[in-house]
């Protein structure tokens, strides 16, 4: 069992309050009818443990989380940089606006939401938009 607690009657959404994408995804995860947890990872502290949980549970390494070519990520470090993981959490807790997409968890599916639009994919009643290998 992880330290991030699931909900199939629960959405919850880690996202950088300070980027358009995650200010627009929020807007659209809100209007749904779920409940809904939103975590603005530039007011809330996550915690390695949380984020080495939300890298499995999308099924990728910490390190995928961040995007490099994020400006403040490029003004400390090279693009190519290859460090160990907890050096990349390090990273997210220095800068979580390096935060590559916003993240829900819905139900027990985690996803990367790359644009707003398509979170809707994966609140259709029937879930067929979730993809299955992206759940722990």
């Amino acid at each position: 069992m992880g330290v991030i607690s699931t909900d199939n009657n629960e959405i919850k959404l880690y996202y950088h309050s300070q980027n358009s994408l995650g200010k627009q995804t929020h807007a659209y995860v809100q209007s749904t009818d779920k409940k809904i947890l939103s975590i603005d990872i530039s007011q809330t502290k996550v915690t390695g443990t949380q984020w080495i949980e939300l890298a499995r549970g999308l099924g990728i390494n910490v390190e995928k989380l961040i995007d490099k070519k994020h400006p403040d990520f490029s003004q400390n470090y090279d693009e190519n940089a290859n460090m160990e993981e907890e050096d990349w959490l390090k990273v997210l807790d220095k800068m979580p606006i390096v935060l590559t997409y916003p993240i829900a968890i819905i139900g027990q599916n985690y996803v990367q939401l790359k644009g707003p639009a398509d979170f809707v994919k994966y609140i259709e009643p029937d879930s067929k938009g979730i993809d299955e290998k992206r759940h722990i």
